[in-house]
């Protein structure tokens, strides 16, 4: 019993220092975000791999250390992000310095998902690409 009370009370105080932490919800992306993610999608459409692969951190670049790898690992594992019928930006996040920009994406079998893109600003300004969540909803768009 005091095991579980001290559990609730741990999530009760990282739900209080989220809910605390400053953050730019619920908004429309800089414009730039938005240009860099539909240049990078124009990129995967067009099988531009080296197009895609500049749009990326340097974090990313040392995971994916190719852009024909990178390529690879979008087409295996992103299809939705890869290949898709629709794209709607949604909203944009700002925690601390962390970037996020969902995206509602239909997929050729009229599948909807839900892409965070993870988002880096360089020292110089720019912005770049650093990772993407992508969670199937259980709806369809028919």
């Amino acid at each position: 019993m005091v095991r579980l009370a001290r559990t609730f009370w741990v999530l009760g105080l990282c739900l209080a220092l989220f809910a605390a932490t400053p953050a730019l919800a619920g908004q429309a992306a800089p414009p730039e975000v938005r240009a860099l993610i539909q240049r990078q999608l124009d990129a995967f459409a067009q099988d531009d791999a080296a197009g895609a692969y500049a749009l990326t951190s340097p974090g990313l670049r040392e995971v994916f250390t190719d852009s024909n790898i990178f390529m690879r690992m979008v087409r295996d594992h992103y299809e939705p992000v890869y290949r898709h019928r629709s794209v709607e930006f949604g909203d944009f996040s700002d925690r601390d310095g962390k970037y996020e920009q969902t995206l509602t994406i239909i997929d050729d079998d009229n599948n909807v998902w839900t892409a965070i893109y993870i988002l880096d600003r360089e020292p110089d300004g720019t912005w770049r690409t650093s990772g993407c969540v992508l969670v199937k909803s259980v709806e369809s768009s028919l």
